[in-house]
């Protein structure tokens, strides 16, 4: 049995409660949040502990593990005083706000060779994208020529202003990047492999006088072989289906939100829905965390290497900041291999 602890007693710290509170195999017994009412919340109604620190939970509990839910600038100095304190971490998205910040925690857990760290990149797990990797690895239809991908969504003022950390590089470390569309662009490398080189732009749209960070971006991508098209903001009207297409010597395969589409000589030839599982929070956050969190303990209790670790999620992390990069720059930028 793990003993676990989860920081952040926000939104997405009800999703990694959700599914650690079902399963038989961990003990969820400690809540951390600078709003001391938030952890208590979580304590009353999932039993364990309250405190108003990670210091004060980490001094005065034996755990195995700790969840990081908290403002993107806190995952790495978090998850490097848990793995000081011997626990495995799961994290959620991004692994790092810079690069500094990247390397600081790799040289940690360097030091901690027998402890993992998952970063939350669940969508991965999604039956849809399990569904089209497993066509693109076989080459059902060929080798890729083109992808493209589009998350549209809606983020307003209130959005921002009432979190108190997002809209800030210092704090967010970004905008609809690093935030809401950092999934669909891990999902496009983990799909076309590891891309050489970026050319993009960022900006800020809709928001200009409220938030530092930008509320659109758009790339363009080489990878091995093709190049996608990326394209991301939260200046829509609603929340769209987050859309990604690739197109194959035989067939274009087309996954937008829970569908996926398989199109031949113009006709849709394969069809396959596959519909969203019960699950805490918002839809965007999808059900497949439970998956993520369920197989890095199995990962764990067998002492197995888990996938999705911090090496992994830092060639994504490379990615990103490469785009940041060229924006600045004006130049495509070259992304480094780890």
């Amino acid at each position: 049995m793990k003993r676990v602890g989860i920081v952040g007693c926000g939104g997405i710290a009800h999703v990694h409660a959700e599914v650690l509170s079902h399963m038989e195999t961990v003990e969820l017994c400690a809540f951390a949040d600078i709003r001391p009412e938030r952890a208590e919340e979580f304590a009353a109604k999932l039993g364990g502990n309250a405190y108003p620190s990670l210091e004060s939970m980490l001094e005065n509990e034996s755990l195995d593990a700790l969840h990081i839910c908290t403002p993107h600038v806190l995952h790495v100095p978090m998850a490097i005083s848990a793995l000081q304190k011997g626990l495995h971490v799961v994290m959620e998205k991004p692994p790092a706000i810079s690069e500094e910040q990247m390397a600081e925690l790799q040289k940690v857990l360097a030091e901690h060779p027998n402890q993992q760290l998952a970063v939350s990149f669940q969508n991965r797990y999604n039956a849809g994208t399990q569904f089209v990797k497993k066509l693109l690895d076989e080459k059902t239809y060929g080798k890729v020529l083109g992808a493209r991908a589009f998350v549209t969504w809606k983020r307003d003022e209130p959005y921002y202003t009432q979190s108190g950390w997002r809209g800030s590089w210092q704090t967010e470390g970004g905008g609809v990047l690093i935030n809401q569309s950092i999934h669909t662009l891990d999902l496009l490398r983990y799909l076309l492999g590891e891309p050489k080189s970026v050319e993009a732009h960022v900006t800020n749209h809709h928001l200009k006088s409220v938030i530092e960070v930008e509320d659109t971006a758009e790339a363009y991508i080489e990878f091995p072989g093709c190049y996608a098209l990326f394209y991301a903001t939260t200046a829509f009207c609603t929340d769209s289906p987050v859309l990604l297409e690739i197109i194959c010597e035989k067939a274009a395969l087309r996954l937008e939100g829970d569908e996926v589409t398989v199109t031949q000589n113009g006709q849709k030839s394969e069809k396959q829905e596959f519909p969203p599982l019960p699950h805490a929070g918002k839809n965007c956050w999808g059900a497949s965390h439970q998956a993520l969190i369920g197989d890095f303990y199995r990962c764990v209790e067998k002492g197995q290497h888990f996938a999705i670790d911090y090496q992994e999620a830092c060639r994504t992390l490379r990615l990103m900041l490469g785009i940041y990069l060229s924006s600045q720059t004006g130049e495509p930028t070259v992304v480094e291999t780890i």
